[in-house]
């Protein structure tokens, strides 16, 4: 529950961001650099959270960061999702020679950390944002290509996928009328894993300055920017770092409350 709701609390910022904020995310105040959050002692309670060395709004910045590193992450986690479900299913449905260039070629790219590929794939295609959530996208297709494989496989196995072969269901009605259906359990878990390391990710790129761009406020490039001041104004950097952690933490925490009631539902 208490994943769920922090997780809720992250849409809402990430959805009703310009209601939610008081000032503009980009916009400089030379007259308020460095300002300390409400909760210290010489602390302004018109910055919740401070300002950074461009005397820009922390409070601000953070809500558009979990709208933008959020959102980027959502979108990244669709696309594969829907490009690695159609080729998982191709994949599940050969056989012979082409199943075994298949499996060898999952292994190879599942040993490889998703971050490393799109480090890879953004060096190709440039730095921005747009072009790391491509990078992050085409990272995460392998694994969504993976278990749609093997659970097409498993499922090809069965009696009542058997029987419908018999009764001369095509490919794609087997797919579309006794696959899918059965797949959507292991596609919402799965998602919610593909969801938190696409977080990461993303914010991992932008920390390196080869994702989003200051000053776009992303939670990666927060954190970057605060590094500078750090041990003048550690708050630059304590603030995006547990956005950043506890939006994993809350989506994992998710991920694990759907796995195990997933599993007593398929118990009972």
């Amino acid at each position: 529950m208490l994943g769920l709701i922090m997780l809720a609390l992250f849409v809402v910022c990430a959805l009703f961001a310009p209601i939610i904020t008081p000032y503009d995310a980009v916009e400089q105040n030379i007259d308020g650099l460095l300002i300390p959050p409400s909760w210290l002692a010489n602390g302004s309670i018109s910055h919740l959270f401070g300002t950074d060395a461009l005397g820009r709004d922390l409070f601000t910045r953070i809500i558009y960061g979990c709208r933008i590193t959020l959102g980027s992450a959502f979108i990244t986690v669709v696309l594969a999702m829907l490009v690695g479900v159609s080729l998982g299913t191709f994949a599940g449905m050969l056989r012979g020679v082409r199943s075994s260039i298949v499996n060898h070629l999952l292994d190879a790219l599942m040993a490889i950390p998703t971050l490393l590929i799109a480090i890879i794939i953004v060096a190709i295609l440039g730095t921005g944002l747009v072009n790391s959530m491509w990078a992050i996208t085409l990272a995460l297709i392998p694994q969504f290509v993976h278990h749609t494989r093997s659970f097409v496989r498993a499922e090809m196995k069965k009696e009542y996928i058997v029987a419908s072969k018999l009764d001369g269901a095509s490919r794609w009605q087997l797919f579309a009328h006794s696959i899918l259906p059965n797949m959507t359990e292991m596609l919402v878990v799965q998602g919610t894993l593909a969801l938190s390391i696409a977080v990461i990710d993303i914010s991992a790129l932008g920390f390196l300055n080869l994702g989003a761009q200051s000053p776009l406020p992303e939670l990666g490039v927060i954190l970057a920017d605060g590094l500078d001041v750090a041990y003048l104004a550690p708050w630059n950097v304590a603030v995006p770092g547990m956005a950043i952690f506890f939006m994993v933490l809350s989506i994992n925490i998710v991920g694990d409350g759907l796995r195990s009631a997933l599993r007593k539902r398929v118990s009972h």
